[in-house]
């Protein structure tokens, strides 16, 4: 079990920290000159995204907020099989 005390102690820490970075990959999305830089920070900002949703889940405790992070993840892994066999054929 959980200890909901601590853990509503520690969410908006946890949830700032994560959203600073998420900032930090936007830029480096905006600013990056190869295609694979790009990816590696879309892919970051993807995991963070879906670790801000399970966060968001556990300080409403409700499960049924981790029913996008399926689908989310199921695109980044998508993405990176495109990209990757788009980077090959180049």
């Amino acid at each position: 079990m959980v200890e909901y005390g601590l853990l509503e102690l520690f969410l908006p820490l946890i949830a700032g920290l994560f959203t600073t970075a998420m900032i930090i990959y936007s830029a480096r999305i905006l600013t990056s000159k190869t295609l694979p830089d790009a990816v590696l920070a879309v892919d970051a900002l993807s995991v963070d995204l879906v670790v801000i949703l399970a966060i968001i889940a556990l300080y409403y405790r409700s499960p049924l907020l981790l029913i996008g992070v399926i689908p989310l993840a199921a695109w980044v892994f998508l993405l990176d099989l495109i990209i990757a066999r788009y980077l090959l054929k180049r």
